[in-house]
């Protein structure tokens, strides 16, 4: 019987379910990345007809929002039950938990999708509408609230908190090419250290 035309148990499980062929789209996706996705290899490895999986996401790019905001939801879920309310850590803290949280195994494969999409955005702008934003937004605006909190005015806690990201995705590009998570986590004690003490960095 044609491959196409077959219809299993999972793909009877998932046919009226998204949030579940979601969720197994989201690991197919963190395990083998977005530069080589295609629609028919990926509904055969999750058990589901090519059809299936058009009728739940339409196109590839919808496949790769709805992952990624998937993912996003997932991790902001994470954080809330692990480390609770940002805004009410003092900074050093919030930046420290934010850093613990992101370097956990399951949240790993995560730095690879993140680049990813970011070249891609960067490349094809249109390509994915607002969800570039959405991956500078999401922890850009959960810092500056807690900056915020802690007494800097809105254009101190914008600077600021830029910084702050900008420090958490170097390390996080750096920890995924270089592997070496004693370094990186030595860089973000002395920067920690530094910005939350005013001692020199040297």
């Amino acid at each position: 019987m044609d491959g196409e035309a077959r219809i299993d148990g999972r793909t009877l499980r998932y046919q009226h379910r998204r949030p579940e062929l979601l969720a197994a789209a989201a690991e197919y996706v963190l395990d083998r990345g977005l530069t080589e996705l295609s629609l028919r290899p990926a509904a055969r490895e999750l058990g589901v007809t090519h059809a299936t999986l058009l009728r739940h996401f339409g196109t590839k790019e919808e496949l790769i929002v709805a992952v990624v905001e998937h993912v996003r939801v997932e991790l902001h879920r994470t954080l809330a039950s692990e480390v609770g309310d940002l805004a009410r850590l003092e900074p050093a803290d919030a930046l420290r938990a934010i850093w613990r949280e992101l370097c956990r195994p399951p949240q790993r494969r995560q730095f690879l999708l993140l680049f990813e999409l970011v070249a891609m955005q960067a490349r094809e702008p249109e390509r994915f509408g607002a969800l570039g934003r959405l991956l500078v937004a999401d922890f850009l605006e959960p810092l500056e609230r807690n900056l915020r909190h802690h007494g800097r005015t809105r254009a101190e806690a914008r600077d600021v908190a830029t910084a702050y990201l900008a420090l958490l995705r170097g390390l996080q590009l750096d920890l995924a090419v270089s592997g070496d998570q004693a370094r990186a986590d030595a860089a973000m004690r002395r920067y920690v250290d530094q910005v939350t003490t005013g001692r020199p960095a040297g």
